[in-house]
């Protein structure tokens, strides 16, 4: 198995890092099969007045006999009470020609207040 590498960008050392969780599932493809995908953001990176984003990078499961693989970065953040959530929406690397659109929610970041 190989793993994709990625140099997360380095925060700015005033905000606080932190990272999200994610998980889900691809939209459909022609064939009717779809894959599913989990995976942790990158520490968050200051993108000025007061805001920041995550870089991620995530690869599916093996469906159908071939993966998909996504780099990209989420929006800023998202209020969620006391919290925040980020969204991001995209397309999947072309695989065993089609790819999969997505659209996703991180789970808040440090949902149990544990440090």
């Amino acid at each position: 198995m190989s793993y994709i590498k990625i140099e997360m960008k380095k925060s700015n050392p005033q905000y606080k890092n932190h990272v999200h969780e994610v998980q889900g599932y691809l939209k459909m493809a022609k064939d009717n099969h779809y894959h599913r995908f989990s995976f942790v953001t990158g520490e968050a990176v200051f993108t000025g007045a007061g805001d920041h984003c995550h870089e991620i990078v995530f690869r599916t499961d093996n469906a159908d006999g071939h993966y998909h693989e996504f780099k990209g970065r989420t929006c800023g953040a998202i209020p969620a009470g006391d919290r925040h959530v980020h969204y991001l929406e995209g397309h999947t690397t072309e695989e065993n020609g089609h790819s999969h659109g997505f659209r996703l929610v991180t789970l808040m970041e440090n949902p149990t207040d544990i440090i």
